[in-house]
C-alpha cells in the first residue's frame, strides 16, 4: 500500500491526471478500473477521478509495492559536479547566470540542460525528493540559445512557475541584453518587423510586412560604446521570440560578433583568429520586475544582473577604450 499527501505543487489539478504522473506506464483505463474497485481512494472514499486535489488530500493506492514499483517509470536526471551561478533564490523561483554553451532545456533525451541542473541543487539541497519529482519537476521560465549566457529563469515550485510564466506573457518583466555588433550606431531607437521561424534550418527570417504566420516582434536598441567599427548595445526586448535580438539587428545591417547563423563572416574570421570568439557576444544582462502582489511579491521592484562572460569583458575592453559613451 502506498499513501500520497497532497502538496502545494500536485494541488490544483484532477486526480486522474495526477495519478498518471505516478503511475505512468500503465494505461488511463487501468487508473479508472483501480479507482471503480476501491484499490485507490481519495480521503478514505470512493473517487472517480475527476475531482480536483487540494493540499492535504489523502490517495491511498492499495496496491503491492512491486506492482507500484513496476507501473511507476521515471527517470533519474541528477547530474554529477553540477554547477549554479545563483543570483538570487526564495522559496518559489531560482534566478540563474546560465553560461555560455549549456542548454536551456533539453533537446534530446541524452542532452543535459540547466534545468538538470536545477533539479541535481535542489536534491542536494533537500528542496525536492526522488518521490516528489514523479509528479512535479522543476522547470524554466524563459528560455536562452545555447551560446547566449546570462539571467534565467526557474521555477522551483508550481506557483513559481505559473506566476512567472504570467509575469512573462503580460510582458512585465523588463530583459536587457548586452551585445557587440558591427557598425557605429549613435541613436537610441525601436524598430518594428515580422518574424518567421524555418523549423528545418532552425533560423528565423525579418520581414519589413506580415507573412503567412509570422510573428509581430520590437526590439529597443541603445549605443552604449562605439569605435570605428564596433558599437556596444543595450538591447531591451519588447517581444521575445526566437533568434530575435541576433536575427533583426543583422536584418538592418548590423549583426552580432560572432554569430556564425546571421553574422557577417569576414568580422567573425578576424575574431575567431584574435580571440579564439565561437559564439555570438550577446548576454542576457539585467531584469527588472514590476510591483508585484502574491506569492512572487519580494520580487516587486528588484532588479537583478549577471556579469558578462570573461572573453565579452576583454573584447569589449579592447574595442571601446576611448568611446564609452554610458
Amino acid at each position: 500500500m502506498k499513501q500520497i499527501i497532497v502538496d502545494e505543487n500536485q494541488a490544483g489539478q484532477r486526480l486522474d491526471k495526477l495519478l498518471m504522473k505516478i503511475l505512468n506506464k500503465v494505461p488511463k483505463s487501468f487508473i479508472y478500473k483501480m479507482l471503480r474497485k476501491k484499490n485507490i481512494v481519495l480521503n478514505g472514499k470512493k473517487a472517480q477521478g475527476s475531482e480536483i486535489v487540494q493540499p492535504e488530500d489523502e490517495i491511498k493506492l492499495y496496491l503491492a509495492d512491486d506492482t507500484i514499483s513496476k507501473f511507476s517509470a521515471w527517470t533519474d536526471t541528477a547530474v554529477e559536479g553540477y554547477y549554479l551561478d545563483i543570483i538570487y533564490e526564495d522559496n518559489n523561483i531560482l534566478i540563474i547566470n546560465k553560461p555560455v554553451g549549456v542548454l536551456s532545456q533539453k533537446s534530446t533525451g541524452s542532452d543535459i540542460s540547466i534545468v538538470e541542473h536545477v533539479i541535481s541543487y535542489m536534491l542536494a539541497e533537500k528542496q525536492i525528493t526522488h518521490e516528489q519529482l514523479q509528479s512535479f519537476r522543476p522547470g524554466i521560465c524563459n528560455r536562452l540559445d545555447r551560446n547566449t549566457g546570462g539571467l534565467i529563469i526557474a521555477g522551483k515550485t508550481l506557483v513559481g512557475l505559473q506566476e512567472m510564466a504570467r509575469i512573462l506573457r503580460e510582458r512585465k518583466l523588463e530583459k536587457y541584453y548586452l551585445c557587440i555588433v558591427k557598425g557605429k550606431i549613435f541613436d537610441k531607437k525601436e524598430i518594428a518587423g515580422y518574424l518567421i521561424k524555418d523549423t528545418q534550418s532552425n533560423k528565423v527570417v525579418i520581414t519589413t510586412e506580415q507573412i503567412g504566420n509570422s510573428n509581430y516582434i520590437v526590439t529597443q536598441y541603445e549605443p552604449l560604446a562605439y569605435s570605428y567599427e564596433f558599437t556596444l548595445l543595450q538591447v531591451k526586448l519588447i517581444t521575445g521570440k526566437s533568434h530575435q535580438i541576433r536575427a533583426h539587428l543583422s536584418s538592418i545591417g548590423h549583426p552580432i560578433i560572432g554569430d556564425y547563423k546571421y553574422g557577417d563572416r569576414t568580422v567573425n574570421s578576424f575574431f575567431l583568429k584574435k580571440y579564439g570568439l565561437k559564439t555570438q557576444l550577446l548576454h542576457a544582462y539585467r531584469y527588472v520586475f514590476p510591483q508585484l502582489l502574491g506569492p512572487l511579491s519580494d520580487l516587486s521592484d528588484k532588479e537583478f544582473l549577471a556579469p558578462e562572460p570573461e572573453i565579452f569583458n576583454i573584447i569589449k575592453r579592447d574595442l571601446f577604450k576611448q568611446n564609452n559613451l554610458s
